[in-house]
């Protein structure tokens, strides 16, 4: 995502900034905060920190420093730290590194940020720059990144640094090393190829510590596609089982090394999909990946579950068997549910086109909305529809609630052909109007 330096303008009497350390105990590594060790247990994003707190987890990241005395304040109310962000801009955004008199106004801006922030007590560690390698040609990004790092290390003698790259790179590895020695922590973003960060950054050359900045499912990027190219979404349960063995065998595997992790996303974000990332409903529902990091952060089942959801089947096919519809004729739909507390399952069934606003790095996109009109019947389980008229590329989704603010989602791409002909015009359809 793209942000700029924030204009911090509030004034608040900070407690003492707490003393964090990175320190190297033969080939173990530790974070330190007030002497005391301090494994993190983090997640993307700035909202639902009572969740974060109620399922273990004790820390934040950020990726700029858009209200960030608020954010800090907030954080410091629950009891957690927050990595803050200072968000280098990047050269795909047309940023010259080339140019000495930008880059020194980016230098002067954190130093100004860094000033107001470093004393306040739920500072844990400074992220110069994410993913600032992601497309980029102009490899002078990194000597920059050493400047922001050593202006930090000048100016806040009580917390590390840290730069973040979009996945493992040993190319990058190698740059970070020679260009940026400043930094602390290396911070990997990682999805579907979580499995490679682990022995592939000591292959690379990394000699101190590390963390996963962002995990979570399969990247749109790493997934199988439709014949039309459609990626095909993993459900929430299927994410789920994906969270528990990536933080089990990738994560926490890692504990000489590794110093924790910030699960990706701790909200909801329009992503190729309005569910691909986001751990969280758009009203803040959470989803089954929650009861697993509850589960591993804690040791303890959640006190009620999130649903499960099972195979959900559009004409008698699944998600991954390419479907073509033909417009406007009718089909049906299937979906099967559980959930371990017994509770009543709510069912909301929506059509949406496949959206033509991709981006990439995680910058904004644009959602597209519900086709209407188009559902002969809802209930429960099951859905009968029409295709839509116009040919192209579509979604079936169906979000699952069970009235305790949790939800399960699956979503099942499909290509509507033209009608044919031969059959003549098409019918009206006549539906009762439903809220589900």
């Amino acid at each position: 995502m793209l942000f700029a330096v924030a204009v911090l303008t509030s004034t608040l009497t900070f407690a003492q900034p707490a003393k964090v350390e990175v320190k190297q105990s033969g080939e173990n590594w530790q974070l330190l905060v007030d002497g005391s060790p301090y494994y993190i247990k983090g997640a993307g994003g700035q909202t639902n920190l009572d969740k974060l707190v109620e399922i273990g987890g004790n820390t934040i990241r950020t990726w700029s420093t858009d209200n960030a005395k608020e954010v800090l304040d907030e954080a410091q109310s629950k009891g957690i730290k927050v990595m803050m962000g200072l968000w280098a801009q990047h050269e795909r955004h047309g940023f010259d590194y080339d140019d000495p008199v930008k880059v020194k106004a980016q230098l002067d801006g954190f130093r100004a940020v860094v000033n107001e922030l470093k004393d306040h007590p739920a500072l844990l560690i400074w992220a110069v720059g994410n993913e600032v390698d992601l497309f980029y040609t102009n490899t002078n990004v990194w000597y920059a990144i050493e400047d922001i790092a050593k202006m930090i290390h000048e100016v806040d003698p009580n917390h590390p640094t840290c730069t973040v790259t979009a996945g493992l790179d040993p190319a990058e590895v190698k740059l970070v090393n020679e260009r940026a020695p400043s930094v602390d922590i290396y911070g990997v973003n990682t999805y579907g190829d979580i499995g490679y960060v682990k022995n592939g950054i000591r292959e690379a050359g990394w000699k101190g510590p590390y963390m996963i900045t962002e995990w979570g499912p399969n990247g749109h990027w790493e997934v199988a596609k439709t014949k039309w190219n459609a990626p095909v979404e993993q459900s929430s349960t299927e994410k789920a089982n994906s969270y528990e063995s990536r933080y089990t065998d990738y994560i926490a595997s890692d504990k000489s090394k590794c110093l924790g992790s910030f699960v990706f996303l701790w909200g909801q974000k329009q992503e190729t999909t309005s569910t691909w990332y986001g751990l969280f409903s758009e009203a803040g529902e959470s989803s089954e990946a929650l009861d697993r990091l509850e589960k591993i952060w804690t040791g303890k089942d959640p006190s009620n579950h999130c649903p499960s959801i099972g195979t959900t089947l559009v004409n008698g096919l699944n998600k991954n068997e390419s479907i073509y519809l033909e417009a406007e004729e009718k089909y049906d739909a299937t979906v099967t549910a559980n959930d371990a507390d017994g509770d009543n399952l709510i069912y909301k069934w929506l059509i949406i086109p496949e959206s033509t606003d991709i981006k990439a790095g995680g910058d904004a996109e644009s959602a597209p909305l519900p086709v209407s009109g188009v559902f002969v019947k809802r209930k429960d389980n099951e859905a009968t529809f029409r295709a839509p008229k116009e040919p192209g590329s579509y979604r079936l989704f169906i979000f699952i609630y069970d009235k305790h603010n949790h939800y399960a989602y699956e979503n099942v791409p499909f290509f509507v052909t033209p009608r044919d002909a031969s059959k003549g015009p098409s019918r009206p359809i006549s539906f009762k109007r439903m809220e589900m």
